[in-house]
């Protein structure tokens, strides 16, 4: 299997798992994608973080449960590291997977997964370029972790229609739920930057894919009315003429 990188360039990838077979899983399945060269494993967070700071990694398959210090603590100590890999997450823990993402990881690996979910980890990469390669790049996230009870829904950006702010985080909007998330409206707008959503109102976000008519409100502001909802969007004075802009008005 490969994945599309374009330069011909090759990822150098370090393995960081306190489990010999899952290091030995992981190497085996990547072997089916040429793009991808390990080049080092370590079984604890302070031996990859030593390797880190002296090799220069593209990548990062971490594990999160680790003796003496997490792989989420690991990742908090390479801010401070000159060359910060891409992270990739691989685990049996489901249940820090908002933690992960606001870390700024690649993706969030699930254990066991297969060649086809480990090929769209590393094309997430690759879309990333080379700037993200170095930890540097703020493209938007391919998903929305969602706390829940018992687990942690990724949810697919194109399915919300609109985000509200709520006490301590916002509501996110589908057709067929409403979920509250730990996360400010502004946190929301960069995860989703790029994707046609627009700040309609200070306390609004709004999916325009989904928009489908505008009626006036009072005062020169208008309402925005959604597909597959009846909750009405408001736009504020204030943003009236950039939406009217973005909706070709």
């Amino acid at each position: 299997m490969t994945i599309s990188r374009g330069d011909g360039a090759t990822l150098r990838a370090l393995i960081v798992d306190d489990e010999y077979p899952a290091r030995e899983e992981l190497r085996y399945l990547l072997r089916a994608f040429p793009e991808v060269e390990v080049v080092g494993e370590a079984a604890e967070a302070a031996e990859a973080l030593e390797l880190i700071r002296n090799i220069d990694y593209d990548l990062c398959f971490l594990d999160i449960k680790m003796p003496g210090g997490s792989g989420l603590d690991l990742v908090r100590e390479l801010s401070r590291v000159a060359h910060r890999p891409a992270v990739i997450f691989v685990t049996a823990h489901p249940d820090h997977a908002v933690e992960a993402f606001d870390l700024d990881a690649v993706d969030y690996l699930l254990k066991p997964f297969d060649e086809p979910r480990l090929a769209r980890a590393l094309q997430r990469i690759i879309e990333r370029g080379h700037e993200s390669i170095d930890g540097e790049d703020d493209a938007p996230f391919d998903k929305i972790p969602v706390p829940s009870r018992d687990r942690t829904i990724l949810l697919e950006p194109d399915d919300v229609l609109f985000a509200v702010a709520a006490h301590g985080g916002s509501h996110i909007v589908t057709a067929s739920a409403r979920h509250l998330v730990p996360y400010s409206l502004a946190e929301l707008e960069r995860r989703l930057e790029g994707r046609g959503f627009f700040r309609t109102h200070r306390a609004y976000v709004v999916n325009l894919r989904h928009a489908r008519a505008i009626e006036p409100d009072f005062a020169g502001a208008l309402q925005v009315i959604l597909s597959h909802s009846q909750e009405r969007v408001p736009v504020s004075r204030r943003q009236v003429r950039a939406f009217k802009r973005l909706v070709g008005l």
